[in-house]
């Protein structure tokens, strides 16, 4: 098949959540013999120079650099109006001009597209089987941030979870079939009832990468995973920073807390002030950190989709404490694969336990491994792509 691929990041390298996902569907589509058309949009120079590689994977790629003060300019022209911010924020003219030129000189067989923000691309195409992959519902995402952002910036967040969870439902109509990451952002948007047949498929986790090494760890040390400018990640670490990790030092006073995530903010590194706090900013390779502790912690407060920091994680054999919110998106059981917490108290008992039960780390340390092995397995989750796209492809052919 000729597939045309659109995605709101350039998906190489895929080293973060919102490239993760559509790099293993672009590199599954191309070892299938099937010729994928790459097109999506980068931001800097930095991350244009990044995407040399892309090559290998698909058949042709297209990249759109984009301003971000400009793109802030399109996000705020949209704010009187009924069309999402974030709409503006992922628009580029010389994409939309690129992909209406391939439309008119290729004979498309499917076109995919990862994230609802750029389906405006191509949501008047008619003649082409189209599967909309929404990944996580962001319209559920913006409206949760209302919960924890002051007055009146939460009025700004509601705003925009509201008008895009109107463009989802409308988007939905204008799509052959639509899927989300996991069965909470699927039953979401099959609630919608838009009449659109909808499905599901997981995030797997490259568990030859992120796997054991055999090496020792440091019985007293915790760690997070998660970029640093991203607010829920930041919320998160400052909550547990002022109300879990007090509770842990009182047990054990020299535990240490790796928070490894690129581009912290000021208002971030400041908790490197906390004794035993370590914020390490971008790191080359967050393994090293994460296999040197006793337990990884994720505990979001605002979460929507498949947090991949957890599958990384449980494939490298080092135990989670979650919360419940972010434990949604795993497929795996409480207390047996890996651990959920609702309070600080929970948190830090659960995170001590880990710390000083040689024996039941190692227990959960492998019942998660073997959890991702089985359920969060790219070639499965690729198999359930693969069957979508046959149905898509028939149902568009009745």
């Amino acid at each position: 098949m000729n597939i045309l691929y659109i995605c709101h990041r350039f998906p190489f390298p895929p080293k973060r959540g919102g490239k993760i996902r559509p790099f293993n569907m672009i590199q599954h589509f191309h070892n299938q013999g099937h010729k994928v058309w790459v097109n999506s949009l980068v931001r800097t120079v930095e991350e244009q120079n990044e995407t040399v590689g892309i090559e290998a994977f698909c058949h042709k790629h297209f990249m759109a650099k984009v301003d971000d003060k400009i793109q802030t300019a399109k996000m705020i022209f949209r704010l009187p109006t009924l069309i999402p911010s974030s709409m503006g924020f992922f628009h580029s003219a010389a994409l939309k001009q690129h992909i209406n030129k391939l439309l008119a000189t290729v004979k498309f067989d499917l076109i995919f597209v990862h994230c609802s923000s750029v389906a405006q691309y191509v949501e008047d195409v008619t003649d082409i089987p189209k599967i909309l992959d929404y990944g996580d519902m962001d319209s559920q995402k913006w409206l949760s941030y209302t919960s924890f952002k002051p007055f009146p910036l939460n009025l700004g967040y509601w705003l925009e979870g509201t008008k895009m969870e109107r463009e989802e439902k409308r988007l939905a109509k204008k799509f052959t079939m639509g899927t989300a990451t996991t069965k909470m952002e699927w039953q979401t948007l099959d609630d919608y009832q838009t009449g659109v047949t909808t499905d599901w498929f997981p995030n797997g986790v490259n568990a030859e990468f992120f796997k054991p090494d055999g090496e020792g760890y440091n019985s007293k040390a915790i760690s997070f995973i998660g970029r640093m400018d991203y607010y829920p990640n930041q919320e998160c670490m400052f909550d547990f920073c002022k109300n879990v990790l007090p509770l842990i030092k009182a047990a054990i006073p020299d535990v240490e807390l790796f928070i490894v995530g690129a581009e912290p903010t000021e208002k971030v590194k400041t908790l490197a002030d906390i004794d035993g706090v370590t914020v390490t900013g971008s790191v080359d390779d967050v393994r090293p950190y994460i296999l040197r502790t006793a337990a990884m912690v994720a505990p979001l407060n605002i979460a929507r989709g498949t947090q991949n920091k957890i599958l990384e994680a449980m494939a490298m054999g080092v135990p989670v404490v979650s919360s419940e919110m972010a434990a949604g998106g795993i497929d795996a059981i409480s207390g047996e694969h890996f651990l959920t917490a609702k309070s600080p108290k929970e948190y830090a008992e659960s995170l001590v336990k880990l710390m000083q039960d040689v024996n039941e780390r190692e227990r959960l340390s492998n019942s998660g491994r073997e959890r991702v092995l089985t359920n969060h397995n790219w070639q499965n989750s690729m198999k359930r792509l693969e069957s979508i796209v046959d149905k898509c492809v028939a149902r568009f052919s009745r």
